[in-house]
């Protein structure tokens, strides 16, 4: 029974959380597992606790390079927020055969939309900065409509992190205040821990990434490149941010 019980932990899979690259990459609080299979998470400000994620966004950079273990790749994503860093281990020979595939298709100057899905991983420097990236599992190339629909997923996810951290303020940092207080059972336990790491916060840049995000989704655009120029905002993008900014972000997702 208790093989049976070990082999079951080690196989059960967390949930791949949609964040954006800027939530993700301000996180500095590392939840390391305890035991031999036991998860390792990335808890966020808004409290996400990150174990795998599901990322979108253009491909910024992609390269190889040789190890005492072997080839391994390196690369980055950019979305509306940031940049993920994201990469493929010697001990990958699996992913190997893509990871060449894309590489190419960066080498040749083509644009490329990505979407990866993989375990966090936190590095730690001399000083005690925390370096945040993703061990990837799987990548693939998307068209728009799919990173649109990312985006929308991505901006759902981090309101909903965005409100549970609206009803923790003032609240007792305890898991029968948060309940209390009305925030979802699941976001509970990691809210706790960066409530008590991180302390109060402002909000505001975590919502024009929404902005951004519904921005894009809400364009018109069908090629490639004006999705992933997230740092241009043109005159679309600026009316499209206005006619978010007088709606509930709610209906906004409802009516795409």
């Amino acid at each position: 029974m208790g093989g049976g019980a070990m082999m079951s932990s080690r196989r059960s899979r967390q949930s791949a959380i949609r964040i954006f690259a800027q939530e993700y990459s301000e996180s500095t609080l590392i939840e390391r597992g305890v035991g031999e299979y036991d998860p390792s998470f990335v808890i966020t400000k808004l409290g996400a606790k990150v174990n795998r994620c599901l990322v979108c966004g253009g491909l910024e950079r992609m390269e190889r390079r040789d190890g005492e273990s072997g080839p391994f790749y390196r690369g980055q994503v950019r979305d509306t927020s940031g940049t993920h860093y994201f990469d493929v281990a010697p001990f990958q020979p699996e992913l190997h055969p893509e990871a060449e595939e894309l590489l190419a298709r960066f080498e040749t100057g083509d644009s490329v939309l990505v979407s990866i899905v993989g375990r966090q991983k936190s590095n730690e420097s001399e000083d005690g900065g925390i370096f945040t990236s993703i061990r990837a599992e799987s990548f693939t190339e998307i068209d728009v409509g799919t990173y649109k629909s990312w985006m929308i997923e991505a901006a759902d996810a981090t309101l909903r992190r965005l409100d549970a951290y609206s009803k923790s303020q003032g609240e007792v940092v305890s898991e029968e205040g948060f309940r209390n207080a009305g925030i979802p059972e699941d976001l509970v336990p990691g809210l706790i821990k960066a409530r008590q790491h991180y302390g109060d916060f402002d909000t505001e840049a975590y919502r024009v990434w929404i902005l951004k995000a519904f921005s894009r989704a809400l364009g018109s655009s069908e090629g490639t490149s004006e999705v992933e120029s997230d740092e241009v905002s043109s005159k679309s993008d600026y009316e499209s941010e206005k006619e978010v900014g007088t709606s509930d972000p709610r209906d906004v997702i409802l009516s795409i």
